[in-house]
């Protein structure tokens, strides 16, 4: 009996079962029709902002080559984890296989490591601006650009590659319940029932070089952009070069203070509720909000809008 027992326990998880968000009926119905929503904005805001940079000449700059990818990744990121989501929500748990599991992480990990490297571009963008606006042709130009763009892409892949492999290859013997609305590393590595400390020494060294290293690179970025603000002589020349600068400083600080709290740590999160939340954050409101807080006060994405529209 005993020997049936142990058998037992050590088959292998073929399906994972998603928690989600809530399992109270009225609590889900009213989340289902919020965040179907925010899905469907998000996707309107995002394919038009990609649609007004490819359409008008006047925004094909490397700051708008930028926003474009950034645009065309925060859409990948709600369809990757939110159809999970909307799944759990509709039908109060989410029955998700083994093989679909680990795609969704792969897709996810390589949408984080892209943003992280994505984010660094962007800052290193607006240092040339600021700091080297006579040398801004030479080093920003499109094949710079391209590369930038390319190398963040190649990232993201060739980390979720060594991450996913190393969680994939895991036994995961039951239970095979999740605590989440989508496949993340940290709620899989909670059901692994062989020893994890190398793929968690792998998670943290990943995270130390993908998230701390293009931290710093963006804030390296930044002191050197914010002394150089300093030193200008005219007032407004000192305001119109920050706030150049002020939107993507926001998206950084919401995109950095999540994923390093939740992801930048040698241990598994126990706080899974949090960490959902966390999660929410940056997988559902930031790719929302970024298209309104990178145009709704850059007068060049404005004019084109009401140009599409044919508003006066």
């Amino acid at each position: 009996m005993d020997r049936s027992v142990e058998v037992a326990n050590m088959t292998k998880v073929h399906q994972f079962i998603l928690l989600g968000l809530s399992t109270r009926l009225g609590i889900r119905d009213a989340l289902f029709a919020i965040f179907l929503t925010l899905y469907l904005l998000t996707l309107l805001e995002n394919t038009l902002i990609i649609y007004l940079i490819c359409s008008h000449g006047e925004l094909h700059k490397p700051m708008y080559f930028f926003l474009g990818n950034l645009s065309c990744l925060e859409m990948c990121y709600v369809s990757v984890t939110m159809p999970s989501l909307l799944m759990g929500l509709w039908n109060g748990l989410h029955y998700i296989s083994f093989i679909a599991c680990m795609t969704q992480l792969f897709f996810f990990i390589v949408l984080v490591g892209t943003e992280c490297i994505l984010l660094a571009s962007m800052a290193y963008d607006r240092y040339v601006a600021i700091c080297r606006p006579l040398h801004y042709p030479l080093f920003m130009r499109p094949q710079v650009c391209l590369g930038l763009a390319m190398t963040s892409w190649l990232g993201g892949l060739l980390v979720s590659m060594v991450k996913t492999t190393c969680i994939a290859t895991l036994s995961y013997c039951g239970p095979n319940v999740l605590n989440h609305f989508f496949c993340d590393v940290s709620p899989l590595l909670n059901l692994s029932c062989t020893h994890v400390a190398l793929t968690e020494l792998v998670d943290f060294i990943s995270a130390i070089v993908i998230l701390w290293g293009c931290f710093l690179m963006t804030m390296a970025s930044y002191v050197a952009i914010g002394r150089a603000v300093l030193r200008m002589p005219s007032t407004t020349a000192r305001h119109k070069a920050f706030s150049t600068c002020t939107s993507h400083l926001v998206v950084v600080g919401i995109f950095y203070s999540v994923t390093i709290f939740i992801y930048a740590r040698p241990k598994r999160i126990e706080a899974m509720d949090l960490n959902k939340v966390l999660s929410v954050i940056y997988t559902v409101v930031t790719p929302m909000c970024n298209p309104i807080i990178y145009c709704l006060r850059n007068k060049e994405v404005q004019t084109a809008f009401r140009s599409t529209m044919h508003w006066s």
